[in-house]
């Protein structure tokens, strides 16, 4: 057994990684530290000052294991590397890793192209961005393939060697068809140029030069190609403006700032590439008392899986082991990289603007939570205080039957759990003891099963395949006051005391009201506690019929290929994967069946016959 104290005793004075576990040998957090000894000794001491997460963790720590290293920077991307991999649970995680598009001009090729890509490579290609609006990358393609007539295929194209034919493209004027093997690169080579000059930002150059076709082609009266070159104008000007110039110096860098409040901590970024904002983004952490910890594990594992790292990160704070960190990032970028904290000057003003950007993404996730607190909570409390119940309804469970002349009968049972679906919880019941169709006694049966198995495994709590061993708070039936009825009277052979509500429908088969105590109490439509109740009757009806459908299915297979000489179950399945359903296989020639894996002519001539015959 792993003696917390003695190990406590033997750590070493030397960097490395430490990595607590719970009973279950689950790791629950990494970290690293200069000093292994003086680091881990402090979560078991001093309990009272520490954040109320730690104390959390600490009081489920049974274990814990540390790796040397030779020095902090290995500390750093040993630590960096075993979050990844395990995803710790305390553990700052930064779950959002996709990578943004870049605008990739293939300069490696004879007839270049332009692409957009989301990964970077050394390739003597050139890249613009990361983009964070993949609409505006798109859009911006769009205009250059009107705007420029370059290829855009992938054939390997070069002068003088003519492959194949030229494609559409050609043809209606978007393309000056390289593949013909007679275009000339420096003249192909002019439109790379005025491409590239658009994408660093060089617009009216641009500009100029369609605003004079314009004029030339109203002159001439060709009204259509003129509107052709004002709408391509306004695309530029539109592109001109979301490529904002922001510095002064036409340098690549990063801006990251933060807000905090009770709820949580928004990071905001802002990506500047040449001088301009192409884009920004925020990251919400819920748990994340330690600003310094934050910062410093999100630029970490951030930039670990970003391909482009900019030279330049203006922060709004100082971190510690910024040094540690810089040295990892120039690793990573292949040069150098440099961490900033503006006091003053253009760099502050972009700090405070990605501050006030982080505020405002606060407010909108305070503004959700509140609004989902009343989705919930707000309607538990509303159904509270409608029906006059004792206490919240934290778990509900609502009961339908669904069959189709009583046949292949099923029971569904749906669990919300502060006024969200506990999926995890729903639960099925294959009617077994009740003929033809009587939903009060499918009903009965349904409930008396349920709280059957309550019974039986609250006397062994701890085993882990138990499933019925919680009771409701609150019973919503499908169905009024016959529903509830029979609720009631199995709940009272149990001896259990649990509040039973029936969910009315109107004629258009629509959620209207709910029976309680032998009354029928109309909700006001518009309220939380009234959709709350339409989504859990919605979902306990789609469930059951999601059941009986797939029984329905099964018993049809069952019944129809079954009775089939020389069709055993793996033939069975075979139709079934090939034709999709009984009915394809109903209408399907001999030759078609003889096509199915495992199938031959005679047997295909049974199958053909049973279903002709």
């Amino acid at each position: 057994m792993f003696d917390i104290n003695e190990a406590l005793k033997n750590l070493p004075d030397s960097p490395g990684v430490y990595v607590m576990k719970d009973e279950n040998g689950e790791i629950i957090y990494i970290g690293k530290a200069v000093s292994l000894k003086n680091r881990v000794r402090q979560y078991f001491q001093n309990s009272k000052n520490q954040h109320p997460k730690v104390r959390a963790m600490v009081s489920q720590i049974k274990e814990f294991e540390y790796i040397l290293t030779d020095n902090e920077l290995e500390a750093l991307i040993l630590e960096c590397n075993l979050i990844k991999k395990h995803k710790p649970k305390y553990n700052i995680l930064l779950k959002d890793d996709k990578h943004y598009p870049y605008i990739k001009v293939t300069l490696n090729e004879e007839y270049p192209r332009v692409l957009m890509v989301r990964k970077l490579e050394k390739d003597g290609a050139k890249y613009f961005g990361p983009f964070t609006d993949v609409s505006a990358v798109k859009e911006t393609l769009m205009l250059i393939k009107k705007l420029f007539k370059i290829r855009t295929c992938n054939r390997n194209v070069s002068f003088g060697i003519e492959v194949g034919r030229p494609c559409l493209n050609y043809h209606i004027g978007l393309c000056l068809a390289p593949c013909k093997g007679d275009v000339k690169r420096e003249t192909y080579m002019q439109m790379i140029e005025g491409i590239i000059k658009l994408l660093n930002g060089k617009h009216e150059e641009i500009i100029k030069e369609l605003e004079d076709k314009m004029l030339k082609a109203s002159e001439n009266l060709e009204f259509e190609r003129a509107a052709e070159y004002r709408d391509q104008i306004n695309a530029i000007r539109k592109i001109q403006q979301k490529q904002k110039i922001i510095s002064s110096v036409l340098e690549d860098e990063d801006v990251i700032a933060f807000a905090r409040d009770e709820n949580g901590t928004c990071l905001q970024m802002f990506y500047i590439r040449g001088g301009k904002l192409l884009g920004s983004k925020n990251f919400y952490f819920k748990d994340a008392d330690d600003i310094d910890e934050l910062l410093s594990q999100f630029i970490v594992q951030y930039y670990t899986s970003e391909e482009y790292i900019p030279r330049d990160i203006v922060l709004q704070r100082d971190i510690p082991e910024i040094s540690i960190i810089e040295s990892y990032l120039s690793k990573q970028r292949g040069s150098k990289v440099k961490i900033r904290v503006p006091k003053k000057g253009d760099k502050l003003d972009l700090v405070e603007m990605a501050k006030k950007n982080a505020e405002a993404a606060l407010n909108q996730v305070k503004a959700k939570i509140i609004k989902e607190r009343q989705k919930t909570f707000g309607a538990l409390e509303e159904l509270k205080a409608i029906l006059g119940l004792e206490k919240l309804p934290i778990r509900i469970e609502a009961y339908d039957i669904s069959n189709i002349s009583g046949v292949d009968m099923v029971g569904s049972m749906v669990v919300f759990e502060n006024g969200r679906e506990a999926k995890k919880e729903y639960r099925r019941f294959k009617i077994k003891n009740v003929k033809g169709q009587n939903d009060y006694d499918a009903l009965e049966e349904v409930l008396r099963r349920r709280f059957y198995r309550y019974f039986e495994e609250i006397k062994n709590k701890d085993n882990p395949k138990n499933k019925f061993n919680k009771l409701p708070d609150l019973i919503l039936m499908d169905g009024g006051i016959g529903q509830v009825n029979v609720a009631l009277k199995v709940l009272e052979e149990f001896g259990l005391n649990i509040e039973v509500a029936g969910m009315v429908k109107d004629e258009k088969h629509k959620t209207r009201a709910l029976v309680f105590n032998g009354d029928e109490i109309s909700i006001l439509k518009d309220s939380n506690s009234f959709k709350l109740i339409y989504k859990i009757q919605e979902e306990v009806h789609r469930f059951a019929i999601e059941y009986h459908r797939s029984l329905r299915t099964k018993s049809v297979i069952k019944s129809e290929l079954d009775e089939i000489q020389g069709i055993g179950p793996k033939r069975k399945m075979e139709l079934i994967k090939h034709f999709k359903s009984i009915e394809n296989i109903k209408n399907a020639t001999i030759e078609e069946l003889m096509m199915v894996k495992g199938m031959n002519k005679n047997i295909a001539q049974k199958v053909y016959e049973y279903f002709h015959s």
